[in-house]
């Protein structure tokens, strides 16, 4: 992933805060499942932890959550809306977190960020034996025909406009929007999994909806970073097109999105 992708969100932080979608109950219900340990009172470190969607859903479960995040804007966002959780800057690759101190550590939306091969020690160094690391997505689900035809114009948009690719490097698309059909091979974001000596992921899928307005909707899908790295007349350009297209499906101007949660876990050897 280039840098000025990494870094676009800080400059969008609170149209990320207020039109991204959360998650479900069912996925914190897989972690504890699969993680064989209650989120209750564990200490959590979520890593990439953005505007704190993920860090303000396990704080609520009960969890005593260390929210790790680089970007200067992001931050800002998560301290305004989350004063409760503790928050330290920094990311996956070093963590600022001392060894065998959490239960779990968490990458919501934030391991295609990473260098893994760098991340994954990290992980293995803080966490406790016994203990887990979580990584999840928000992949739209495209067995609703609308989420597949956008899907394809918003890739269409960026494989085609050569103002768009800029600063893109070889992706045709953007690397927080993939398609599903490029997953096994990308594993998301372009960015392949690593194995991490030591530990054995499982998966979960969880699927999930969400009613909102037009304007969340086209709000939401502007704050991936390939739309905010290529500038606002362009991305205005797209979601003016884009708005006019789902006024006819939409007239009442309300969405239903689908997504499906993706869910790897691996716990370390331990109690």
């Amino acid at each position: 992933m280039t840098q000025p992708r990494a870094h676009s969100f800080n400059a969008a932080a609170a149209q990320y805060a207020a039109n991204r979608p959360s998650y479900p109950p069912a996925l914190l219900d897989a972690v504890e499942e699969l993680a064989a340990h209650p989120l209750r009172d564990a200490h959590v470190a979520d890593i990439g932890a953005g505007t704190g969607i993920a860090s303000a859903l396990l704080h609520a479960r009960g969890a005593r959550v260390t929210a790790v995040e680089p970007g200067d804007g992001m931050a800002a966002e998560l301290r305004r809306n989350n004063p409760g959780i503790h928050l330290v800057r920094g990311d996956g690759n070093r963590l600022p977190l001392a060894t065998a101190s959490a239960d779990f550590i968490t990458y919501a939306q934030a391991w295609h960020w990473t260098d893994p091969a760098k991340a994954g020690p990290e992980a293995r160094r803080v966490l406790r034996p016994g203990g887990a690391l979580a990584l999840w997505w928000n992949r739209t689900d495209h067995s609703a025909q609308w989420l597949a035809d956008q899907d394809a114009r918003v890739h269409d948009f960026f494989r085609t406009d050569p103002s768009a690719r800029a600063g893109q490097g070889d992706q045709a698309g953007p690397a927080d929007h993939q398609r599903s059909s490029d997953l096994p091979a990308l594993q998301r974001g372009g960015h392949p999994w690593v194995d991490i000596p030591g530990l054995t992921f499982t998966e979960r899928n969880i699927p999930h909806t969400r009613k909102v307005s037009l304007t969340t909707h086209l709000a939401n899908l502007g704050s991936h970073s390939a739309f905010l790295v290529i500038g606002e007349e362009r991305t205005r350009e797209f979601m003016t097109r884009e708005h006019a297209v789902l006024s006819e499906l939409f007239p009442d101007g309300t969405i239903e999105e689908s997504y499906v949660v993706h869910l790897r876990l691996a716990r370390t050897e331990g109690p």
